[in-house]
């Protein structure tokens, strides 16, 4: 600044304020928001003081113009986007429908930081004010946003605290083998006077009815059609069944009686996005902890199918063989292929699907449904003209095939090692974090338990798999028999129940014969005509 610089004062312009009718007070449109995150009757109690607090304190205010009290009942704070009040507040306020919204505090409003200042940014741009009662913050005042990030910052710093309390409860229940149901949505249980699950037998039956669908070769989608069609309502209490539901129903430990925990859990607890345990929190699983709706031998069987149909191509148009045609040559299934396709000598046809493939062509002749059917009658008469021996045999070694005393004994040794190798790693890692250790020490002796721990949880996971299948094949068995028992005298037509229920799969040789393995394990080999 130079020496002679002169510095003139130009003074504010205030308004001339004379009380006349000419400067009327200007009246501001304003709303209220209310939230409590649970429906619990003290968060009620809150709830609904909130809402009369505000809506009296709007309309007794004479430059004040009340326009409505935006709500959300047994909503998160955590984010904005579950909240349909909330929603429905920003999209009013940026349609310029109010100028002033009044909230309780900054933890009604949100516990999210960037979804406090994104609205709060948005509103300003609008000339909108937003006054938080309890902090006495107005967001157009020059420290407001300042202010207001401090505090939103602390508000989601305590969501987080009750968000890893409720996580470790949750958890400590799991350790503890507490098993929780969504009953509402789960078919066939319901809690009982104890708290703990209780079979709905109206519900049960259904269950066990899936069960037996499918173990006789019915898919998925066959299943939900004929629920469906049944008017058989689902566990949501809906007309239509989902393939999807059917597959749950089918796959889920629960109706064996038993329950795997924490299969998921939330990542982030802003969003409370839910993704799948896949190793990064253990997971628990607690045997026999409620009545069984399905025996646990028949819930193996069903895996055991399930794993056996997901292995294999789909293949709609052989039907009820799907799957079930297998190549004798290179063990690869068969495919329907249709020949004339557009004259009057169309048929269709089944053959190896690398008869025709690059490489080596598999010589295996073709069939037709027709053959299939009536290779299996003849098979199936072998069976019954030697029903009694066949009986007689399996009856035999049906005690050693199906005992799982050894399997268990093993298993338990097997859990007993994984747990002792998971307590070393713990403390390794242990007294790493609280002693001064040389580090490359520490992670060859870490390392060397890692590999001892990963082999001792192979060991279980083998020793468990051995067990199911044992298990599946005690039932497999079991079932053999009573269908076979039921038989009388020969059959004169294709039986599409004993096919599914009785034979495993059949083999189509080069020197075209078809090779009938029954699910007893006994083979009966025909010619194909």
């Amino acid at each position: 600044m130079g020496q002679n610089s002169v510095i003139t004062v130009i003074p504010a312009n205030f308004p001339n304020i004379t009380g006349d009718a000419a400067h009327p007070i200007v009246k501001r449109r304003a709303a209220g928001y209310a939230r409590v995150s649970t429906e619990f009757a003290e968060q009620k109690t809150s709830y609904d003081a909130q809402v009369d607090y505000f809506t009296e304190y709007i309309k007794s205010r004479a430059d004040l113009e009340f326009v409505t009290i935006y709500t959300d009942e047994g909503a998160s704070g955590t984010s904005t986007k579950r909240r349909a009040g909330f929603m429905q507040m920003v999209a009013d306020g940026l349609a310029g429908k109010f100028d002033v919204v009044y909230t309780k505090s900054v933890s009604r409003f949100a516990r999210n930081t960037v979804d406090t200042l994104t609205v709060v940014r948005e509103f300003k741009k609008k000339g909108i004010e937003i006054f938080f009662e309890e902090q006495a913050i107005s967001t157009l005042d020059g420290k407001g946003e300042l202010f207001l990030s401090i505090l939103s910052a602390i508000s989601q710093e305590e969501s987080r605290n009750i968000s890893d309390n409720v996580a470790w409860g949750a958890r400590k229940r799991m350790a503890d083998g507490k098993v929780s149901m969504a009953y509402s949505q789960f078919l066939g249980y319901e809690k009982g006077p104890d708290k703990k699950p209780r079979i709905v037998e109206s519900e049960a039956r259904i269950v066990r009815l899936i069960y037996s669908q499918f173990l006789q070769g019915m898919s998925y989608n066959q299943i939900a059609r004929y629920l469906t069609e049944h008017g058989i309502p689902t566990p949501r209490n809906k007309k239509v069944w989902a393939v999807s539901t059917v597959e749950s129903i089918l796959k889920n430990e629960k109706y064996r009686g038993d329950a795997v925990l924490q299969k998921t859990f939330t990542s982030d607890f802003l969003t409370k996005t839910s993704i799948p345990n896949q190793g990064q929190l253990p997971q628990y699983h607690v045997r026999g902890s409620h009545p069984a709706i399905i025996e646990p031998a028949v819930h193996e069987l069903v895996q055991q199918e399930i794993a056996r149909r997901e292995s294999a191509p789909v293949n709609n148009s052989l039907g009820v063989f799907s799957r079930r045609v297998v190549c004798g040559a290179c063990n690869g299934y068969f495919g329907a292929k249709v020949w004339h396709s557009n004259d009057k000598y169309r048929r269709v046809v089944f053959q190896c699907n690398e008869k025709y493939g690059s490489g080596k062509r598999c010589a295996t002749p073709h069939v037709t449904e027709a053959m299939l059917k009536a290779a299996f009658i003849k098979a199936m008469n072998l069976l019954i003209v030697d029903r009694e021996a066949v009986l007689e045999d399996i009856r035999l070694l049906l005690p050693k095939l199906t005992d799982t005393a050894a399997f268990e004994k093993e298993r338990e040794t097997a859990l007993q090692a994984r747990d002792e190798l998971h307590d070393e790693v713990q403390q390794c890692i242990e007294e790493n974090a609280s002693n001064a250790l040389d580090q490359q020490v520490y992670n060859t002796r870490f390392q060397r338990l890692m590999s001892r721990y990963d082999a001792a949880k192979a060991k279980v996971l083998d020793v468990e798999e051995k067990l199911r299948r044992r298990m599946a094949l005690s039932e497999a068995l079991s079932r053999f028999i009573s269908e076979l028992e039921e038989r009388q005298g020969f059959i004169a037509y294709f039986d599409e129940a004993s096919w599914l229920s009785l034979a495993e799969r059949v083999t189509i040789t080069v020197d075209k014969k078809a090779v009938f393995q029954f699910k007893s394990g006994a083979e009966i080999s025909v010619d194909l005509t």
